[in-house]
């Protein structure tokens, strides 16, 4: 009996310390990049001036995609319509990313390495 009621308590304070991190990663949110031509819960495509929207507390901000590649590496960057400025989309995980203001670093080129979900974004851009 003892051993059941240990890892009953062992379960729930696993629980509870997903449920407490997955909040603590919500807060972090500040908004989301999605495809403008794929919806809402489409894929972003990751080529040359592919149409990106970010969200940001209910208003969008329409851009583009630019990709570039040094040696085996592919970055890709947001660029807000009608600004010069390019921020780096630094992976957090599958589906989260910061927009890091940034040069370009390698060649552009026409695509890149498929394709992301939509990406919640953890430092947002005072645009």
């Amino acid at each position: 009996m003892m051993k059941r009621a240990s890892n009953t308590i062992r379960a729930g304070a696993l629980a509870a310390l997903v449920a407490c991190s997955h909040a603590h990663a919500d807060d972090a949110v500040c908004g989301t990049l999605e495809s403008a031509t794929n919806g809402q819960d489409g894929m972003i495509a990751l080529r040359e001036g592919e149409s990106v929207n970010f969200w940001r507390g209910g208003a969008v901000r329409h851009g583009a995609l630019h990709v570039y590649k040094d040696g085996e590496v592919y970055r890709v960057y947001w660029q807000p319509e009608g600004s010069g400025d390019l921020y780096v989309l630094a992976n957090e995980s599958a589906t989260s990313a910061r927009l890091i203001l940034t040069p370009p670093r390698g060649t552009k080129v026409d695509t890149g390495p498929g394709s992301l979900p939509p990406q919640k974004v953890l430092s947002c851009p005072a645009l």
